[in-house]
């Protein structure tokens, strides 16, 4: 069998997965230290590829799980790292069941990991979408993505992401991380931040998936009018709209709690159509 592609000892890159590989240890440990790993935790790394990381986390937690694609990056890490408490899972973390992980251990897990930013969103929905199986993801990503998942109504970062962690979790920004400490060297500054979901949304939703569906929707024509862009999720046989707000507004103006109290209400009538 052949063995890794490597440049020197280094894998090389694929493009199609992403990949920029961290290449500085005093950020991986920087990382590391703020993911302040237990001996009781079930962590997860998502990507590990050459192991930046894990060479900072293998015989720190109880149980490492290493989920990882590339095939290749399989291989290096099976070389390099092995023991009881460190699994490699060759996979997509995407499709990765968290909830069967949680009820092995009886624990939730933590997340960690340099992910690959052409999926970065995908990966942050997932964890909130299984947020009941997870304690907290300490995650770097790109610095604009960052700044989204901060984001307050009325500027031009907010949309689906920040509605989704205000609404489903705690984000803390930790520090940015330069270009140059990565091979390839993205074009883009990186920044490490914290997300801790909260098990119970911060806002009172009569219906979870709708309220998710309605904000993908909105935010999805976030230059036409509320009332215009809810033509397109409901339908015009759902006219007229309850009087809660001002369909005149444009989606990124309205606050979460706003969002929220449009989608109880949008809901609500939607069941009574249906009754009726």
């Amino acid at each position: 069998m052949k063995g890794p592609e490597r440049a020197g000892s280094r894998l090389r890159p694929r493009k199609s997965l992403g990949q920029n590989f961290l290449r500085d240890q005093n950020i991986a440990r920087k990382i590391v230290k703020a993911v302040a790993p237990l001996r009781s935790d079930i962590l997860i790394e998502v990507g590990p590829g050459e192991g930046a990381l894990t060479e900072f986390l293998a015989g720190q937690v109880r149980q490492l799980i290493l989920v990882e694609l590339d095939a290749r990056a399989v291989e290096l890490l099976q070389e390099r790292f092995t023991g009881p408490s460190i699994l490699i899972v060759q996979g997509d973390f995407l499709t990765y069941n968290l909830e069967e992980v949680v009820g092995q251990w009886e624990t939730p897990v933590r997340v960690v990991g340099n992910i690959p930013y052409n999926i970065t969103s995908p990966i942050l929905f997932h964890i909130l979408d299984h947020r009941q199986a997870v304690k907290d993801a300490t995650l770097m990503v790109q610095r604009e993505v960052a700044r989204r998942l901060v984001a307050k109504p009325g500027s031009k970062d907010y949309g689906i992401p920040s509605v989704f962690c205000e609404c489903f979790a705690r984000v803390k920004k930790l520090f940015d991380v330069s270009p140059n400490v990565f091979f390839p060297r993205p074009e883009v500054t990186s920044t490490v931040v914290q997300i801790t979901p909260d098990p119970k949304p911060r806002y009172e939703l009569k219906d979870e998936a709708f309220f998710r569906a309605m904000v993908r929707s909105v935010f999805g024509k976030r230059r036409k009018t509320l009332k215009n862009s809810l033509l397109y999720f409901l339908g015009k046989d759902q006219m007229p709209f309850p009087d809660v707000v001002d369909y005149r507004r444009r989606p990124e103006s309205l606050s979460v709690a706003e969002l929220a109290d449009l989608s109880n209400h949008l809901f609500a009538r939607k069941a009574v159509v249906h009754e009726g």
